[in-house]
């Protein structure tokens, strides 16, 4: 089958060139807002506070995200949060390029682009589905995937030369401008209309998308996966910069090695467009299973050059891995709840990340660096690889009751 053959249909399309340029724009806006950051307040510590006021909201209100998305139409609530960090990013902007800005706007400023990217997410893993042909929704998710990866790599790069010619405004404002031509494709698609369900408490329908979650044991199982992984990868990401310093060579060295999982991550978007498991879960945990090369790398002192290698091929099972799971869940989680069982996927997948984040220096400190790489990476490929012992998760097919479905939208959503 033709890997891009999904391009083929023009409610995706548009769906992707909107999503391919926001992505572009979160991954410039890092970098130009650390620097806008630092030109405020000469400390790591302000840039901390600013990405915790945006970080915190969007996990705190992913399970609201997830009701909304599943009570109302999705599209409309995906253009009222770009709307809304469209808004704020322009706003920062100009604060920035005025040289108006202080430190608490930033940070009231990217808690709203948080809160609007908590109600984001839920909703575009629901619509997904019905702007894509069933067969053809691996291929959609692994094209997604491809543009966050593209956008991880070009965005910093772009933002780097911005920042360095004209400011840390001007690229900030450019994020801005990606986000106005997400909402105006999605206000280009062309939807079936959208048949609200039956009025009921907001604690209910939490708790129906609970069930609905709950449930499934290879949902939990691997949400649960994920959260683990993701807290014991944060010793990769904490620890490696001090490494790098030390020992691999400085900053140049480290930024070859997240380049490298960045690069990895392409090619993984590449193979996912191509690949067809007849058990996609138990194929994507054998690719998660490359996730700890890294850290074990590290732990074990190679030089920098193979810790990139392993980097990359980190970053190829991240992006496998993400595809499989995003797609069986849009095929095997019935439309009317999947919104709000994303919304605990990543609500839960989340979760252990700030504690990995907080307690990874602290523990090296007590530890060793080197101790807690390897006790972080073992715990990686011991989690994988137990997975592989949960039947539901071994076992789970491929495709699903959407395989079967057609979306040839005939009626425009409201």
């Amino acid at each position: 089958m033709n890997g891009l053959a999904v391009l083929s249909e023009r409610n995706f399309r548009r769906f992707f060139v909107g999503q391919s340029a926001s992505l572009l724009g979160d991954g410039m806006v890092m970098v130009a807002l650390a620097f806008a950051v630092l030109d405020l307040t000469r400390s790591p510590a302000g840039l901390g506070y600013v990405l915790a006021a945006r970080s915190i909201p969007m996990v705190a209100v992913m399970l609201i995200g997830g009701v909304i998305a599943d009570r109302f139409p999705r599209r409309r609530i995906m253009v009222t949060a770009d709307v809304a960090r469209f808004l704020g990013q322009a706003t920062m902007a100009a604060l920035l390029i005025s040289g108006h800005a202080r430190i608490w706007e930033l940070a009231a400023l990217q808690a709203l682009h948080g809160v609007a990217t908590g109600t984001f997410n839920p909703a575009s893993t629901g619509l997904i589905p019905s702007i894509v042909t069933g067969g053809r929704l691996q291929q959609a998710n692994a094209l997604r995937g491809l543009s966050i990866s593209i956008g991880s790599i070009a965005g910093p790069a772009a933002a780097g030369v911005l920042v360095a010619t004209a400011g840390p405004g001007w690229a900030v404002a450019v994020d801005a401008a990606t986000f106005a031509i997400s909402a105006i494709m999605l206000t280009r698609l062309r939807l079936p209309a959208h048949l609200p369900p039956a009025a009921q408490s907001f604690l209910r329908d939490l708790r129906e998308g609970w069930n609905e979650f709950s449930s499934r044991t290879w949902v939990w199982t691997i949400v649960t996966v994920a959260s683990f992984t993701n807290m014991l990868f944060s010793a990769f990401l904490v620890l490696g910069p001090a490494v790098s310093e030390h020992s691999l060579g400085g900053p140049a060295a480290w930024a070859t090695i997240v380049t490298a999982i960045g690069v990895g991550s392409v090619i993984g978007g590449i193979a996912a467009l191509h690949m067809h498991p007849a058990h996609p879960l138990r194929t994507g945990v054998l690719a998660l299973a490359l996730c700890p090369l890294p850290t074990l790398g590290l732990g074990a002192h190679v030089p920098a050059i193979a810790v990139a290698g392993l980097a990359m091929l980190c970053g190829i099972g991240l992006t496998v891995f993400n595809t499989l799971l995003e797609t069986a869940l849009q095929h095997h989680v019935p439309d009317k709840s999947l919104s709000r069982v994303s919304a605990y996927d990543w609500f839960g997948s989340l979760a252990g990340q700030p504690i990995g984040q907080a307690t990874a220096g602290p523990l090296a400190a007590g530890l060793g660096t080197y101790p807690i790489l390897w006790l972080a990476g073992i715990a990686q490929l011991l989690i994988a690889l137990v997975t592989l012992a949960v039947p539901a998760v071994r076992r789970l097919p491929a495709g699903g009751e959407r395989e079967r479905s057609t979306p040839v939208p005939t009626r425009q959503e409201s």
